[in-house]
């Protein structure tokens, strides 16, 4: 694409240099991926600054540099190199709205559908894409777990990818002949810009509760960052949103979408009935417009009650057939470290996900509702560093009050003393039924091997992750690898 076509139709403070012959072969913010003929974005970060990685750009090739401090090199290098400077307000907007033009509005030729929350996003999101594959079409996911253009899967680090990224993999979507997507929309990627000039059909609402404070500072900022989704949507656009959350009138304040509720609040539209879940799946049934439909699934727990509702609601409204629905919901396949369960002889494992105070309980929950006291219970947990802080010790108290007893462990340190963050832990345990072991594996080890043989051991917070970060370096790390072989010696 010329760049002289791209700037006609984008917002721009100012240009130096003469962008009329200059051809853009791609877009991109991170230095080590620019080649000949790129532009790059200079995005002022929270560890670093883009800025000062400009003069690498423009040695390696880039055609034009968009950037935010007019002053952060020497004109005389850009005239030098023939390279474009285009000064902008915000690069990090910028750079949604340039990727958007870039790759041919791409949001606006797919079914685009976004979910956000606190808990819930990847489920649903699977549970919405099989449906829509299970009803012939051919759909893509952007997601915490990876990212998939029909069953292709792309290798993913950010639950939602940067806009050039997000662009460009939609744009590969309608290329593959995909008629959906389904989108993990975090609170991080609503406040940075990352999903600026998208349109979507419809927004799905989870739920909140504290998570993020390390970020947001305060709930009303997280939830304003939440809110933004909704304010995006055009009026032929849905909101699907879960009616029990206290959250939703705030949320929906300003959308111009049409509304669609579901949850156990008889005055839902689509409401959720008859909850009971084993080791095996959930049932439950939904009721619309005055017709019940019976629902099973694979996955486990009364929070997948509500995520397949949100789904069957999603893919009603898109006109999804009601068997089609029935049967997608029924044949999505367990979600990779969400309520994953492990089993040898009358042990069983739980891998999950839950890694804030809210989520850890509710797991809880759902185990006590399963073993009904018939069954000891167990938590392996850990808290990640630089991170919220205020959730540690909050954390420690519902894992002990709700476990017979608690491996208080690692996670993911990153930079921080993994002592240190366990010690916070600890400061939220009130009884004597806990043991601090800052190796990771060894506390699993330990978990698997001195409880009972009928115990049920949750392992919680890293979920589907493959690595523990440590002093900024991530180390191969499965919490299922790691349980599975110890239950199998344990199982000998």
């Amino acid at each position: 694409m010329k760049l002289s076509e791209l700037l006609n139709n984008v917002k721009v403070i100012q240009v130096v240099g003469n962008a009329e012959l200059k051809e853009i072969e791609d877009i991109t913010y991170n230095s080590q991926l620019v080649r000949k003929n790129s532009l790059f974005f200079a995005i002022e970060g929270f560890k670093t600054d883009g800025h000062k990685f400009i003069s690498d750009a423009i040695n390696k090739g880039a055609v034009a540099i968009v950037l935010t401090k007019p002053n952060a090199v020497p004109d005389q290098l850009f005239l030098h190199s023939n390279c474009v400077k285009i000064v902008v307000e915000d690069s990090r907007k910028s750079l949604a709205e340039f990727s958007n033009y870039f790759y041919g509005k791409p949001s606006e030729k797919i079914n685009l559908i976004g979910i956000t929350g606190t808990k819930g996003k990847t489920t649903t999101a699977f549970y919405v894409k099989n449906i829509f594959e299970k009803s012939g079409y051919k759909s893509g996911l952007i997601g915490t777990i990876a990212n998939y253009i029909g069953k292709k899967e792309i290798k993913t680090m950010l639950t939602t990818p940067q806009s050039n990224e997000i662009n460009y993999l939609l744009a590969e979507m309608i290329n593959k002949g995909c008629s959906y997507c389904v989108m993990e929309v975090s609170s991080h990627a609503l406040d940075l810009h990352r999903v600026d000039f998208l349109r979507f059909k419809t927004g799905i609402f989870t739920n909140i509760t504290s998570d993020h404070m390390d970020y947001h500072k305060t709930f009303q900022h997280y939830l304003k960052s939440k809110k933004i989704l909704f304010d995006m949507l055009p009026k032929d656009a849905y909101a699907v949103v879960n009616l029990d959350d206290s959250n939703v009138t705030k949320l929906l304040k300003d959308t111009k979408a049409k509304v669609v509720t579901y949850g156990t609040n008889d005055k839902a539209d689509f409401v959720i009935k008859d909850i009971d879940f084993t080791l095996e799946g959930t049932s439950f049934s939904i009721r619309h417009k005055r017709k019940n439909y019976k629902i099973n699934t694979k996955l486990v727990g009364h929070f997948n009650a509500f995520n397949a509702t949100a789904a069957f609601a999603t893919a009603y409204i898109n006109g999804i057939e009601i068997q089609d629905l029935i049967d997608g919901i029924k044949s999505t396949p367990q979600v990779p470290g969400r309520f994953e369960v492990l089993s040898k002889k009358n042990k069983k494992i739980i891998i999950d996900y839950s890694h804030t105070a809210d989520s850890l309980k509710q797991a809880l929950i759902a185990i006590h509702y399963i073993v009904k006291n018939e069954r000891p219970i167990y938590t392996v947990f850990g808290c990640g560093g630089d991170r919220d802080k205020t959730k540690r010790p909050v954390m420690g108290k519902i894992a002990s009050e709700m476990s017979k007893k608690v491996f208080v462990t690692s996670d993911n340190p990153r930079t921080e003393d993994p002592k240190k963050i366990i010690k916070e832990i600890l400061l939220g345990i009130k009884s004597n039924n806990y043991e601090a072991i800052v190796d990771r594996e060894e506390a699993i080890r330990r978990a698997i091997f001195e409880t009972e043989d009928n115990a049920v051991i949750l392992i919680a917070g890293k979920g589907h992750e493959n690595y523990q970060e440590i002093n900024g370096i991530r180390k191969p790390f499965s919490d299922k690898e790691i349980a599975t072989k110890y239950l199998k010696e344990w199982a000998k």
